[in-house]
């Protein structure tokens, strides 16, 4: 099989490598969407992000996909017949611990959406029916993407993706000059090109376990807590949502840098991917209201960037597994999802 353009050997596109390692590092961000037109190394980067992490796990989810294959199902007939239920799991609890990557995740009805985002939220993907309730762990990267002249997320939607990373439409010459040189080079020899990238692979790949262990220690000082208050605030942001990313998403920084504490410069590094797809007013030229540029999160990451061209490979299902019957919950009632969008 051939190998997977290595994330140590992308070139460029700072912001979307950012984007990537935080929501590796913690997936409660809620995963990132990433806006764009074709061939800018959205796919190829989800891709190489997954070989950074323990199990190198991706999984991608089909447009056509279902609820049930999506999340999972459950065989009440054989908890009646043999009181416990078999789990038949889906797509989130192959991802756990992996990167899910949806492509064209504007054009996914929106129940699935939803579903997604809640399950990256919490981290738990819960399934009931007719009573019966089955759960498990669901620690998944999600990496959407999007080409907006394809379609626009709904903005409920929209919101809830906790980092948004815009591509643009244009590469400069001296860039596309790299970019090419550098897909040619692993064209010809995918093993050799791979092998040229395999120290700082293991680099990057030791550095992204240790911040993933290092950022559920962190803290927060009051002086954050007003910056990131004050940040959400005068971008007129709906809600909470935008605070509680952004906390995280700095920690998360912090983590990558391999700090022990998060500091006003981690907040700024994220606060654009953050609010980019969620302030109501725009920027003010204020120390407050701009982010620093995300180069002192990558600067250890060398290379070229690519255009996509390796194939998704299948998804298959996984085996049934057998669990015990949980009592009864109460069912909080649920509106029903609006109509999927047609592409």
């Amino acid at each position: 099989m051939t190998p997977h353009y290595p994330f140590a050997a992308l070139h460029g596109q700072d912001e979307l490598r950012l984007a990537l390692l935080l929501v590796a590092i913690d997936p409660r961000i809620g995963g990132v969407l990433i806006e764009g037109p074709r061939g800018t190394a959205k796919s190829t980067s989800a891709r190489a992000l997954a070989d950074l992490l323990a199990d190198g796990r991706l999984v991608n989810l089909p447009l056509g996909s279902s609820e049930e294959q999506l999340a999972g199902s459950l065989d009440i007939q054989a908890a009646l017949r043999d009181g416990e239920v078999a789990f038949r799991p889906g797509l989130l609890a192959r991802a756990d611990g992996g990167v899910l990557y949806v492509d064209e995740v504007n054009l996914l009805a929106d129940s699935l959406v939803d579903l997604l985002l809640d399950v990256c939220a919490s981290s738990v993907n819960r399934i009931e029916r007719d009573g019966i309730s089955h759960q498990h762990a669901a620690r998944i990267a999600l990496v959407g993407t999007m080409n907006p002249e394809e379609g626009e997320l709904r903005p409920q939607l929209l919101d809830r993706f906790g980092l948004l990373v815009r591509l643009g439409q244009t590469i400069e010459p001296e860039q596309r000059e790299r970019i090419v040189r550098s897909r040619l080079q692993f064209d010809r020899d995918p093993q050799a090109f791979v092998a040229r990238y395999q120290a700082q692979q293991q680099v990057l790949s030791e550095r992204l376990g240790e911040a993933r262990r290092r950022v559920v220690t962190l803290e927060f000082s009051d002086a954050l807590y007003r910056l990131v208050s004050r940040l959400c605030h005068g971008a007129g942001v709906e809600g909470v949502r935008a605070d509680l990313v952004m906390l995280r998403a700095a920690a998360a920084h912090a983590a990558w840098q391999g700090r022990d504490e998060v500091g006003e410069g981690d907040v700024r590094a994220v606060a654009e991917l953050v609010l980019a797809h969620r302030r109501k007013n725009p920027p003010e030229p204020s120390a407050d209201s701009g982010a620093q540029p995300p180069s002192s999160a990558s600067s250890s990451m060398t290379g070229e960037g690519l255009a996509d061209t390796s194939d998704d490979g299948d998804w298959g299902a996984m085996p049934p597994q057998a669990v015990a019957i949980q009592e009864p919950t109460a069912r909080r009632p649920r509106l029903e999802p609006s109509p999927a969008k047609k592409p």
